[in-house]
């Protein structure tokens, strides 16, 4: 039977359940020796009410979630997720990328999370401690560069819940933030907006990995292909004073204004034609770019996603991969075994904190060490008072090289997110694939030669 249609069924439900148990049961704080550098992000959540329940504005201020859940324009609206554009500057490894709130933690934060809420008062104003529930985190992940070998900092998402349904407007500020967007929890499920970006990985690559200068591997690799989202937002806030980038400078992610592609060109020659505006007096206002959600920012997103029905993340989840085809097909023939390894690591118990059929252990609590996730794949969950003191927490170099989408850590072997379990040692074939890739253009290209060689001694 096929999974409900997320369009016709309300996540207030599941989206309650979730909530519930992270905030009950957290995910552990990750410590490295590797590097001290941390950054936190914050995954706010708010229910956006509909038009015949709206709340009113002498309505009680709820206090813990089943308050607010059990709220009757609560039980009517439609979860959503606030997204923010950053702003294009030089040198920023993520320059207008989608993203969340949050930025790397101070020595005066108290902890993690204390972090979360600094940084999203300061780039959007949104002050966490006033209008929102702490609602626990997602697994904290050991973010690396050059394929997975170079540690960069932990990064560490904290859940929020918006309870105020009259927020102050957002406040943005204008050197961090391009754009906010709230985004419904539904279109994020929906396959239709599941789509794929190239980003050109040869400036990252070039006199680190090989030595070669950036063209040339450019040249040679062409661009990466990673997992993405279009997101489509009900609400976005721009900020006016934000700089625009050239379009000459207009990076992938940089696109609230277009880059004008050799189609729009024309057309816009044979609009100015067609009003008589030969001078361009009248010029059309800039195309506004699609906003894509990929890459770190996706792996945390997919984290979330996995807890909430119809649990298919899986399915709609690809492996990074090369443009040019002998490479993808060589990492297509050399991965194809290990990709169906890791499909079939995940296939274990199907269980979730809402499924019926959890069972209970001896204390009369429910026994939720599996998790339902991407359909008929699971996740095992991190119940921490769940483990005595004898379990260590133990930490993995996660590939999330190139805005890769490992993510997570591990506990006693089990504890990863899904993604990570799909990734882990992905990247260690797909350099062999590439290199493989190489020598068969060298090959060819060998035998070529000589053919030619060949056919000119015999003319002579």
């Amino acid at each position: 039977m096929d999974a409900p249609s997320t369009s016709d069924e309300s996540l207030v439900g599941p989206l309650h359940t979730v909530l519930d148990h992270l905030t009950s049961s957290p995910y552990p704080v990750l410590n490295t020796e590797t590097t001290k550098k941390r950054a936190s992000v914050a995954y706010i959540l708010r229910v956006n009410p509909s038009y015949a329940h709206w709340p009113s504005d002498d309505s009680p201020r709820p206090s813990t979630l089943a308050d607010f859940f059990a709220t009757p324009w609560v039980q009517h609206g439609d979860p959503e997720v606030l997204f923010i554009k950053r702003a294009s500057r030089k040198g920023d490894r993520w320059t207008s990328h989608i993203a969340l709130p949050g930025g790397r933690r101070d020595p005066e934060d108290t902890d993690d999370q204390a972090a979360a809420v600094r940084e999203t008062s300061e780039e959007v104003g949104l002050d966490l401690e006033s209008h929102a529930l702490k609602c626990g985190n997602l697994p904290q992940r050991l973010v690396t560069t050059h394929w997975g070998k170079k540690p960069l900092m932990v990064l560490c998402p904290y859940v929020f819940l918006l309870i105020d349904h009259n927020v102050p407007p957002l406040r943005l500020q204008p050197t961090e933030v391009a754009s906010t967007h709230w985004v419904p929890l539904r279109r994020l499920l929906q396959p239709s907006q599941r789509t794929v970006v190239f980003e050109d990985v040869s400036s990252r690559l070039a006199n680190q990995e090989t030595g070669v200068k950036k063209w040339m591997l450019s040249l040679i690799l062409g661009k990466m292909m990673f997992a993405a989202i279009n997101l489509a937002p009900t609400e976005s806030v721009y900020s006016v004073e934000t700089p625009v980038a050239a379009p000459t400078s207009t990076s992938l992610q940089d696109n609230r204004y277009a880059r004008p592609t050799s189609y729009t060109r024309l057309r816009a020659v044979t609009t100015r034609l067609a009003r008589a505006d030969i001078f361009q007096q009248f010029p059309d206002p800039p195309a506004e770019g699609p906003l894509q959600l990929w890459g770190l920012t996706l792996g945390v997103v997919a984290d979330f996603l996995d807890l909430m029905p119809p649990h298919n993340a899986l399915t709609l989840w690809t492996y990074p991969t090369f443009t040019p085809l002998d490479v993808r097909l060589s990492i297509w023939l050399l991965t194809y075994r290990f990709k169906h390894r890791k499909r079939a690591e995940l296939q274990a118990g199907t269980y979730l904190p809402s499924d019926p059929t959890t069972t209970s252990d001896a204390s009369g609590r429910e026994d939720d060490s599996h998790r339902r996730s991407f359909g008929a794949a699971t996740e095992s969950m991190v119940i921490v008072d769940r483990f005595g003191p004898g379990d260590v927490t133990t930490e993995r170099h996660d590939e999330t090289g190139f805005h890769g989408l490992g993510t997570g850590i591990r506990r006693n072997k089990t504890d990863k997110a899904a993604v990570t379990t799909l990734l882990e040692g992905y990247y260690d074939i797909v350099r062999r694939a590439v290199a493989v890739a190489l020598v068969g253009r060298a090959s060819l290209v060998v035998v070529l030669m000589m053919l030619v060689w060949r056919r000119w001694r015999a003319k002579r």
